[in-house]
């Protein structure tokens, strides 16, 4: 199992050095990758009751640019959406600043995407909040092909590119694409056309029926199911310390092949903390 970070972005803060030395930490103690995910706008719900979504208060780092960042200061650690909320954006410039990040890391991107929950989002990026869905699998099949031709022409009931392509193609001429959720509909997504999932359950048997579901779509669209990752999500402080070996170790039996580590919500008094953490953790997962 592959163990990774996940960046802390509402807790880290907005300096850059803080921002470095998470980075060079976690890769430094031997974690495989950092995760981070993404929102482009909070709102601000003094006249939104009821509002429980992030606000105009939560700092969220923009996940392409940090990528860039993050790629010029790391030689091994894998680069991961988890995840990006694809249908808000435009296929192809997301495609783009997809195969930038991958051409400037060397190929160590894995692209986690999502459909999101934001309606305001939505309606500032000028992107119609339904069907969001629908327009995510037509997407991923764009960024395929836009990823792996210098030219392609492609018309679908939401996207459309005639003669044109991406220059610089990512080295790999493809980039993992993972996929986010708990819904039937996404398993299923994920088992169709998906490199892998990304739950953020504990290992119960309603995770062991989800995974099975991705697997069992797999088989149907004549796919091997061995071929998909699942990479959990370890929020420590949600879990209590004595049980994060089972966790992991659950999650293992699973059939998971990726771990990420969560630090955020452990009442850190500091945005350097969060490395600390993570630095000190990681001898106690891998030792099971």
């Amino acid at each position: 199992m592959r163990i990774g970070a996940v960046f802390p972005q509402l807790e880290i803060g907005a300096d850059p050095a803080v921002v470095r030395e998470w980075t060079e930490t976690v890769e430094a103690a031997g974690y495989t990758h950092a995760l981070a995910y993404d929102h482009v706008l909070g709102a601000d719900p003094a006249n939104r009751p009821g509002w429980t979504g992030y606000t105009d208060k939560s700092l969220f780092h923009e996940v392409f640019v940090l990528f860039g960042y993050m790629a010029a200061i790391t030689t091994t650690l894998e680069l991961v959406t988890g995840v990006l909320v694809l249908p808000q954006r435009q296929t192809a410039l997301a495609a783009k600043q997809a195969a930038e990040v991958d051409v400037l890391s060397g190929g160590r991107l894995r692209l986690g995407v999502g459909i999101g929950w934001n309606a305001v989002e939505y309606e500032a990026l000028g992107v119609p909040f339904e069907r969001r869905g629908a327009r995510l699998t037509e997407q991923v099949e764009l960024l395929r092909k836009l990823w792996a031709e210098p030219v392609i022409s492609a018309e679908g009931r939401h996207e459309k590119v005639v003669e044109a392509g991406l220059n610089p193609l990512p080295p790999r001429r493809r980039i993992p694409v993972w996929f986010g959720g708990g819904a039937d509909a996404v398993l299923r997504r994920t088992g169709r056309i998906g490199d892998g999932w990304m739950p953020q359950s504990p290992p119960t048997a309603e995770a062991r029926r989800q995974v099975e579901l991705v697997r069992s779509a797999a088989v149907e669209a004549g796919r091997d199911p061995a071929e998909i990752g699942f990479e959990a999500r370890l929020t420590l402080g949600a879990v209590p310390e004595k049980e994060w070996p089972d966790f992991v170790e659950g999650w293992r039996e699973l059939g998971a092949t990726h771990l990420g580590v969560n630090t955020m919500n452990m009442g850190l008094g500091k945005p350097e903390e969060h490395a600390a953490v993570l630095r000190d953790v990681l001898p106690l997962l891998q030792d099971r």
